[in-house]
């Protein structure tokens, strides 16, 4: 990732009283208005239902139509995921990643669940920004996408369901061995 982007970013024990894991900056500098990390996870549209996942589930994302991103990586949400994953896979292709679901995930960006929210002594360096991913991305790379939608069909068969993506980009220069904080607020347009 290094050689391609210029930075590497990774998970470790936050800055945080009580922050648990975070994201930082590994090695390399995050130029500003950069694409740091995405925010996987299953998709679900705002009447299906959620509720199991969702207890004691700090990983739910809203985004601003209401589509909620289910970002946790552990339990019944995990499982959730690789079943839509395995259930939307084209013959031998999966239609998206599965591997950000372990520790060492084939699309490093996958780890954006993990950003804090800011704190009064650290604020934020990235924000978030909703991405629609265009019909004519290419199939090969759709494995690299950390998100799939908790429903199988759509209402037209005609029309192609677009993927939604969360990308945290960087509103300033970050330095190696700085963690990502962002404002959970706050959505980039």
């Amino acid at each position: 990732m290094s050689d391609v982007v210029g930075f590497t970013i990774g998970r470790k024990v936050s800055g945080l009283a009580h922050g648990g894991t975070g994201v930082f900056v590994t090695s390399g500098m995050v130029p500003v208005h950069t694409v740091v990390a995405m925010y996987p996870g299953t998709l679900y549209y705002n009447y299906e239902p959620i509720l199991l996942q969702s207890i004691n589930n700090p990983f739910i994302f809203r985004c601003l139509d209401g589509l909620l991103i289910d970002g946790n990586d552990k339990g019944i949400s995990k499982y959730l995921y690789r079943s839509c994953s395995n259930r939307d896979r084209v013959g031998p292709y999966l239609m998206c990643d599965r591997s950000w679901l372990s520790t060492h995930p084939i699309n490093p960006l996958a780890i954006g669940q993990y950003v804090n929210n800011q704190s009064k002594r650290h604020s934020a360096n990235v924000a978030y920004q909703e991405i629609i991913v265009p019909k004519d991305f290419p199939f090969s790379l759709k494995k690299y996408i950390p998100n799939i939608y908790y429903s199988a069909s759509i209402d037209n068969p005609d029309e192609i369901r677009l993927t939604r993506l969360v990308v945290l980009v960087s509103t300033r220069t970050i330095e190696c061995g700085e963690e990502l904080f962002s404002t959970y607020f706050t959505v980039v347009y």
